[in-house]
């Protein structure tokens, strides 16, 4: 067995592939490829992109615990908003954003941009528990509110959301950037919605993420060490209500569900026993009125990927197919928003960095105009739910050594 093996490499090395698909005809017919049915395609930004805002309003933040908040104010000013004031508890934080925004008025206090009645929106990254009190008290002192995810880590918050909504019409909303703030995942949406691929069934997230990442933007989250927060599920939601919220929102705005339950979901603390309320794994499954979805979540991103996390979504439909490698093409580019799209006449690959981000804009205009354009209220706070009840549901699973 042995020598016939040896001989086997040995008749591969020596012909080569080529050789080998020649003298194969099955084989070389499987792997052609019809130049007609792949489509290479740079998408193009819209027209006016180029525009300047359309409204202008004042905003400021309150809460910086997290480092997506620079990514937060840079979707409200390229809609137009001005960063007025910031208020922060952690000095390391407050240092850092006086150091990307220099000339933002540091206060020192939650109350004193409560009290501002000039300020329009209040944005906040702080420790995920802490935030949808704050956001009541903000819609209660007459002003509108961005949270970074998860929106809420209970159902009770959730609860006096709503409520507050109803008694205050302001505004609620939570930045899901997977969706919103990823150019690809935008241009999904925009397919979905010309029936690119017929009607969607089922969405799939996977949605790797990693705990320090070595020479990452400093002003993008996990660039040093994590917090304390981070590693209490009871102030973070633990992993299927933080970094799972992104996951969700998606689930529900490409099936276009209104509502939706969660069918099963599991949590672990697969490798990391020193912090043992930690989660680094977790997964759920999802049934909506309008199509199913499955989520994978997980702490375990290699060095050796050049980012954070290899995320991607996969959506199905009855007539075709998307596929977004949001962050990373591996292997192949470390260039992110690449969409494959295959339907009945071909397969697309289209390359969507040059496409613009809507949601800063339209957020800006519905803080104005008193819409919904940007963010549908009542989809945005059903995904926080989701992933709270996803949580709450998880068995929690301890692998055997």
């Amino acid at each position: 067995m042995a020598m016939e093996m040896f001989g086997r490499r040995e008749f591969l090395r020596t012909i080569g592939s080529a050789g080998l698909m020649a003298g194969v005809p099955a084989l070389a017919e499987m792997s052609a490829i019809d130049p007609a049915r792949v489509a290479y395609e740079v998408a193009e930004p819209a027209q006016g992109a180029d525009a300047k805002p359309n409204h202008s309003i004042r905003f400021s933040v309150c809460g910086m615990s997290h480092d997506h908040i620079f990514g937060m104010v840079g979707a409200i000013q390229r809609g137009g908003g001005v960063l007025v004031s910031a208020y922060g508890a952690e000095p390391d934080k407050v240092a850092g954003f006086k150091k990307r925004f220099p000339e933002v008025k540091i206060v020192s206090s939650e109350e004193e941009i409560l009290h501002d009645s000039s300020i329009q929106l209040v944005l906040s990254s702080t420790i995920p528990n802490e935030r949808a009190p704050l956001g009541v008290r903000v819609m209660k002192a007459g002003k509108d509110y961005l949270s970074d995810k998860p929106g809420a880590t209970t159902l009770e918050q959730i609860e006096e959301i709503r409520k507050t909504i109803a008694a205050t019409k302001r505004i609620y909303g939570i930045l899901y950037s997977e969706r919103l703030e990823v150019k690809a995942a935008v241009k999904a949406g925009e397919l979905i919605k010309a029936g690119a691929i017929g009607k969607v069934i089922q969405t799939i997230n996977i949605a790797p993420h990693q705990i320090v990442q070595k020479g990452a933007d400093p002003y993008a989250g996990g660039a040093g060490s994590r917090p304390d927060w981070f590693w209490e599920p009871v102030k973070y939601g633990g992993i299927l209500c933080d970094i799972g919220s992104h996951q969700v929102d998606q689930f529900l705005y490409y099936t276009g569900s209104t509502s939706a339950e969660v069918v099963a979901s599991q949590v672990a603390n697969v490798n990391h026993p020193q912090r043992p309320k930690f989660q680094d794994f977790g997964d759920m499954m999802l049934r909506g009125d309008k199509g199913f979805g499955y989520v994978r979540l997980d702490w375990f991103t290699p060095d050796g990927l050049g980012t954070w996390g290899d995320g991607r979504l996969f959506i199905l439909g009855t007539n075709g197919y998307i596929e977004v490698r949001k962050y990373t093409d591996v292997a192949r580019g470390k260039q992110g928003n690449n969409l494959f799209i295959v339907d009945k006449d071909q397969a697309r690959y289209i390359d969507c960095n040059n496409l613009d981000l809507p949601f800063g804009p339209q957020f800006v205009a519905d803080i104005v105009n008193r819409t919904h354009i940007a963010q549908d209220q009542t989809q945005c706070l059903l995904a926080a739910e989701l992933v709270v009840r996803a949580q709450l549901k998880a068995q929690h699973v301890t692998l055997k050594a």
